[in-house]
């Protein structure tokens, strides 16, 4: 009798440690929320089978649903080289899934009466009026290509910002050779340089499309946040601390780890394991020179995870509310219609609202999914997903070279977690 009681409290400890809940979010088990046990297990399994595989070092999984939070997991290591654990404190390198941030940032300004969307981002940055756009065309004879330059039909938009939308690149990712070779003689990037250098040289390069007729993934969400600056008069990482981050109590999220945190950093490999080339990732442990409002944060799972189900509850948690209903609907909702999409980075099935990728239909992309959901990720391994239908937040995070691997990771993480899904 004894010993039955015994490992009776041993076993409610050991499950209400495996809830440990997210900054407060509340918990409850697997199948009181709908979820199978035994199918959240074969996700761990997995994880586990990929970090002895050597994909990754470590990583932190999150799920909640109707709520609250069901399925919270550190696996492997936090630093392959000094063999620390992962802890469910680490924190990642957030890379682009700070975008959601920054259009929620750009969001609550909308609600303040202080822009529109329809505006012309040169309005707050005159820098970024008259662009021109590169044309690309072919020799009829000798098929070689060449770029003209052509004034831009209309301005960019605040909408085409949050939408990728601007005509404005990635230089390491675009195909457009003229609008590459241009960002690399100008140094346009998103990390070292300062705000004003960074909208100053993008001010001397050409757009790769006519505003608003192409999406391409793209600088569009650090301009974003040089216009939150402009019209906040605060940097943005100020701006995201008082308006975003203190209000929804995530501590951990920032643009800079101060010191009494970096331990707590996520490390990746020393070398890539199949490149063999040394992984060098953003160091938030050092100030930047600007607040990259696309790409430059740090933060926990358990903080992405509450700001995650505020997005999911309309826009507030916790009697704290950041936008109004009607703007997460917005946000969430399809944006792109007809738009050609120019870059092979957004999933099939899915377009682009203001700040994530939002699946059109439950079918057309391979991972099962439900149609309203959106979703994003970081170039370093981080992802996250919100499903209305199924009142689902699931947060992802690992810390590795960035490449398509990332991808393979999540989407194998994302279908086992949708099997999950029993009530």
């Amino acid at each position: 009798m004894k010993r039955s009681m015994t490992c009776a409290i041993l076993l409610t400890w050991l499950l209400a440690a495996s809830l440990v809940s997210a900054q407060g979010l509340p918990t409850a088990t697997p199948e009181e929320v709908g979820l199978s046990s035994s199918r959240l297990a074969r996700v761990t399994e997995l994880v586990k089978g990929e970090i002895a595989k050597g994909r990754y070092p470590g990583a932190v999984a999150l799920v909640a649903r109707r709520g609250k939070v069901a399925y919270f997991e550190a696996l492997g290591q936090r630093d392959p080289q000094s063999r620390a654990p992962m802890t469910k404190d680490a924190i990642f390198r957030l890379y682009s899934m700070t975008k959601p941030f920054t259009s929620v940032a750009a969001m609550m300004l909308v609600e303040d009466g202080r822009i529109l969307l329809n505006e012309p981002v040169s309005k707050y940055l005159p820098q970024l009026k008259n662009l021109q756009v590169s044309v690309p065309r072919a020799d009829p004879q000798t098929g070689r290509v060449s770029y003209a330059l052509v004034p831009a039909e209309r301005e960019m938009t605040i909408q085409d910002l949050m939408r990728h939308t601007s005509g404005l690149v990635y230089g390491v990712f675009t195909s457009h050779t003229g609008v590459k070779e241009a960002y690399a003689k100008e140094g346009v990037t998103w990390d070292g340089v300062t705000p004003a250098e960074q909208i100053e040289r993008l001010a001397r390069v050409p757009l790769a499309h006519q505003p608003g007729t192409a999406w391409e993934y793209s600088l569009s969400t650090d301009v974003l946040g040089r216009v939150i600056e402009a019209v906040s008069g605060a940097t943005l990482g100020q701006f995201l601390q008082e308006r975003i981050f203190a209000p929804l109590k995530m501590p951990d999220t920032a643009f800079l780890v101060p010191n009494g945190k970096a331990a707590r950093l996520a490390q990746p490999f020393a070398k890539d394991p199949v490149s063999g080339e040394p992984v060098a990732l953003l160091d938030v442990a050092v100030p930047q020179k600007n607040d990259a409002g696309g790409a430059g944060s740090a933060g926990t799972v358990a903080d992405y995870a509450r700001f995650s189900q505020m997005l999911l509850n309309g826009g507030q948690l916790d009697r704290v509310r950041l936008l109004g209903r009607a703007t997460v609907a917005q946000m969430s909702s399809d944006h792109l219609g007809d738009i050609r999409v120019a870059s092979p980075i957004l999933p099939r099935g899915y377009g682009f609202g203001l700040g994530f990728a939002v699946r059109k239909e439950t079918g057309v992309n391979w991972v099962t999914g439900s149609a309203g959901e959106y979703r994003w990720g970081g170039a370093a391994g981080t992802a996250f997903w919100v499903d209305p239908k199924e009142q689902m937040v699931v947060v992802w995070m690992t810390q590795a070279q960035p490449g398509p691997r990332r991808g393979e990771d999540r989407d194998l993480f994302r279908q086992l977690v949708q099997a999950a899904l029993v009530d």
